[in-house]
């Protein structure tokens, strides 16, 4: 499945009748996409400094996640050029 890149409606094709995988396709599709999150958000208001403060707890951790995936193909590389 490619990744959307465009803004608009999320589409699933029904194959075969089989609607409940048409259903988990699409659910996969809104968890990738963030909406079921961003609705979550939305249901209360988020005072500024709120947000403000979520935001840069969500970068640290964009960044630590970051680095341990750099440390981990460095540590990879190690060993298979190193053994």
């Amino acid at each position: 499945m490619a990744r959307r890149d465009e803004l608009g409606p999320i589409e699933v094709r029904v194959k075969d009748g089989n609607i409940n995988r048409a259903i988990n396709r699409l659910k996969r599709e809104i968890g990738r996409e963030g909406i079921s999150r961003e609705l979550k958000q939305r249901r209360f208001y988020e005072k500024p400094s709120e947000k403000k403060r979520r935001k840069k707890r969500e970068a640290e951790r964009r960044r630590r996640k970051e680095k341990r995936r750099r440390e981990r193909r460095k540590k990879k590389r190690r060993q298979r050029g190193g053994s």
